[in-house]
């Protein structure tokens, strides 16, 4: 009688060594940094030179794909709400908690300005300043939603007219129903394609990383910054306590999830934003690490690419409630409760002029004209916004995961199990297929 012959046992597995991602980040801003000062305090031309271009190369090919994928992820994100039980309930919710945290960050941010008066003392004057070349107002804004033809908001990078054009294809594409399938097979794969190119781009961070940062030191240096170190640490602190403040006490007491369990999931989002200082740029990544939160994807898909273009409580509301302050305080301009109010008001409506780009010019030049400050006060702004842009950047990304995890919280949808085991982990491979969405259990009223 012979016995079956056994398979040979497998040789277990070498464990292969892993640099995290958010190393790779951390490492790229240490040298950025260590570059950054050698190029300036030995004047280091090639170095500077190489800098520049290395953090340019990395930004111009994120904004590549911005205005197809802005297109593309719209159009697909609102089709994906027919999938969706309580469609209108959840988009409804998503609106008004961007609007709820919209208004707690710009309080944030006049509180602060307030306190601490940042335009005092700086030596700067009104004859520092310049006119921007980009402007925005309420007219600008509501004309400029509606673009002329198809083709030059993707040539121009409008990005609020493409989400304009996005949204009204995928209305269109809903009340077709069936016939516009096709079409909208074509958009989600063009859209899977575009991510995928994106993931290539994202995996080359760190050297961007090094690019940018390098480039802010050898260009400013540290001198700039004595300047307005008062405005610096006021967008840093305002953002941070947004960030690790009001954020984690949120998904605490409203959500009922755990807050370090959510900026583990979410870091590498936050700290790409960071760096790349590009909402729309990282939301393929905040997309990824908000479905390992336990956000359904087909919810997930909406909420955050509208976000990514509306969603902005760094640049719509921190920052331009202090620049608003600041410049008011350079140009001997008292401000009432009134402009007070007006500056909360342009927070919450306004924020979708900022789309996602690097930059909140247009934001504060709404701001300003809305105030009748000078608009030249965006000039004595502009030498330091690439050092603020960051950490607004970063705090806009960071709330554009928490809404979608509050919300789902309080419908019932949040994968609880999901949320708990969210890794840091940047693979996109790695995401395990999320379940389709449940209908709530218990009515929850708005």
């Amino acid at each position: 009688m012979s016995a079956t012959p056994k398979a040979p046992a497998k040789a277990p597995a070498k464990a292969s060594f892993r640099f995290p991602f958010w190393a790779q980040i951390i490492a790229g801003l240490v040298l950025g940094v260590l570059f950054g000062w050698i190029a300036r305090s030995q004047d280091v031309s090639w170095l500077r030179t190489t800098l520049d271009q290395v953090g340019d190369i990395f930004v111009q090919l994120l904004k590549l794909a911005v205005a197809p994928l802005v297109f593309f992820a719209i159009l697909v994100s609102i089709t994906n709400l027919r999938k969706v039980n309580n469609a209108a309930r959840l988009a409804t919710q998503t609106l008004l908690w961007f609007m709820i945290t919209s208004l707690i960050a710009v309080g944030i941010g006049i509180g602060i300005g307030l306190l601490t008066n940042p335009g005092a003392g700086t030596g700067l004057t009104p004859q520092d300043g310049k006119l921007p070349k980009r402007t925005g107002s309420w007219l600008d804004f509501l004309t400029g939603i509606v673009p002329k033809d198809v083709i030059t908001p993707f040539t121009e990078l409008n990005v609020l007219q493409i989400v304009f054009l996005a949204a009204v294809a995928g209305i269109a594409a809903l009340q077709l129903g069936s016939k516009a399938q096709p079409v909208l097979n074509v958009a989600e794969s063009i859209l899977e394609l575009l991510q995928k190119a994106l993931w290539w781009v994202i995996r080359l961070a760190p050297i961007g990383t090094i690019g940018l940062i390098g480039t802010a030191i050898a260009t400013y240096g540290w001198d700039l910054i004595g300047k307005y170190a008062t405005f610096t640490a006021d967008v840093y602190i305002g953002c941070a306590i947004v960030m690790f403040g009001v954020y984690p006490l949120l998904l605490a007491t409203v959500a009922k999830v755990s807050p370090l369990q959510f900026f583990k999931g979410a870091w590498p989002a936050i700290q790409l934003a960071f760096v790349s200082r590009s909402s729309v740029g990282t939301m393929p990544v905040t997309q990824k690490v908000t479905e390992r939160l336990g956000v359904p994807k087909e919810y997930t898909s909406f909420a955050v690419p509208f976000g990514a273009t509306t969603k902005m409580d760094g640049c719509a509301a921190i920052y331009p409630a202090l620049a608003a302050i600041f410049i008011a305080q350079i140009f001997d301009v008292q401000l009432t409760i009134t402009d007070y109010l007006l500056i909360a008001f342009v927070s919450v409506v306004g924020s979708a002029a900022t789309a996602g780009l690097t930059g909140a010019t247009v934001m504060l030049t709404l701001t300003l004209s809305t105030l009748g400050l000078p608009l030249e006060g965006v000039g004595l702004l502009m030498a330091i916004d690439p050092i603020v842009d960051m950490m607004r950047t970063a705090t806009n990304v960071a709330g554009q995961a928490v809404v979608p995890v509050i919300v789902a919280a309080r419908e019932g949808i949040l994968d609880k199990v999901a949320y708990a085991s969210a890794s840091g982990a940047l693979d996109e491979d790695r995401a395990p297929a999320p379940a389709p969405i449940p209908a709530p259990k218990v009515p929850v009223s708005a």
